[in-house]
């Protein structure tokens, strides 16, 4: 359910990078080549864009993306260009608890080996050491079963378990005032407010589940409001473009107003990502 389209036929790695050079030679760098170019390759494809590259130039093609371009332009083409698995390992890297989620559960079980092997080599620590929450810790640390075998029995027996789960006897069994009390103590105790440990819950059922749900919220969200958040419009648009982006649009139902909210190349970027 990728968004993105592939020229048919493709042109070599060769072709690619000359004709990339060509888009940073002269006055002023040719934007529209530069997405006309990545915008339409697909993950391995870039990647041995990026190593010909290289190999022909004696420089490195993310180096000269950041060089050629700038603003939110210049980071969306820098996520989208960077191999997946390491992409994914520098976001979580911020300790941004959304991200975490995201990768953790919105992920197939190999790439998130992947990253965790990324995020070792780049940063020499495991990403299960730097997730300080227990919680997001046991996310990332699981290899999930991808195949489509259900154990009724099992399911039968967590949905139990949720249901009685210490959360929900709390907040069924405590009148208002104890409740307002032990959530003042849990804000002070965890540096949270208790709503953000529901919002986060959500979200990680929704990755699970439906991340085309959460998706599209991420994008409505970032884009409502007085400004536009632009870290989290492109996050969500580069990483899911190659994985569920049409099925993201459909949840969505008015992707035009991604268009509204955002201008120039960057505008251009993501609606070519976005289909």
């Amino acid at each position: 359910m990728a968004s993105i389209t592939v020229p048919n036929p493709l042109p070599s790695p060769e072709q690619d990078a000359q004709n990339l050079r060509k888009a940073f030679q002269g006055w002023g760098t040719d934007e529209q080549a530069i997405i006309g170019i990545l915008c339409h390759r697909k993950a391995a494809q870039r990647s041995a864009i990026s190593e010909t590259y290289d190999r022909l130039y004696n420089e490195s093609l993310l180096q000269r993306l950041h060089s050629e371009l700038s603003g939110d332009f210049r980071g969306a083409v820098m996520l989208w260009t960077a191999d997946p698995a390491e992409r994914d390992a520098k976001l979580a890297h911020k300790a941004l608890v959304w991200v975490i989620i995201e990768v953790a559960c919105a992920s197939c079980s190999d790439h998130l080996m992947a990253v965790r092997k990324a995020y070792h080599s780049l940063f020499l620590s495991s990403i299960e050491e730097d997730v300080l929450r227990q919680l997001l810790v046991q996310l990332v640390s699981s290899y999930r079963y991808d195949g489509e075998h259900v154990d009724e029995e099992i399911a039968k027996s967590e949905a139990a378990e949720l249901h009685d789960a210490i959360v929900i006897r709390i907040l069924s069994t405590r009148n208002k005032v104890q409740l307002k009390e032990t959530f003042k103590h849990y804000e002070q105790n965890f540096g949270k407010a208790i709503d953000e440990l529901f919002s986060m819950l959500k979200a990680i059922v929704w990755c699970l589940t439906s991340p085309e749900r959460h998706f599209a919220e991420v994008i409505r969200s970032s884009i409502l409001g007085l400004g536009t958040d632009e870290a989290s419009l492109t996050r969500s648009i580069v990483s899911r473009a190659e994985i569920d982006m049409k099925k993201i649009k459909e949840e969505y139902y008015r992707a035009t107003l991604v268009i509204g909210d955002t201008s120039g190349y960057y505008k251009s970027f993501l609606l070519a990502l976005v289909g």
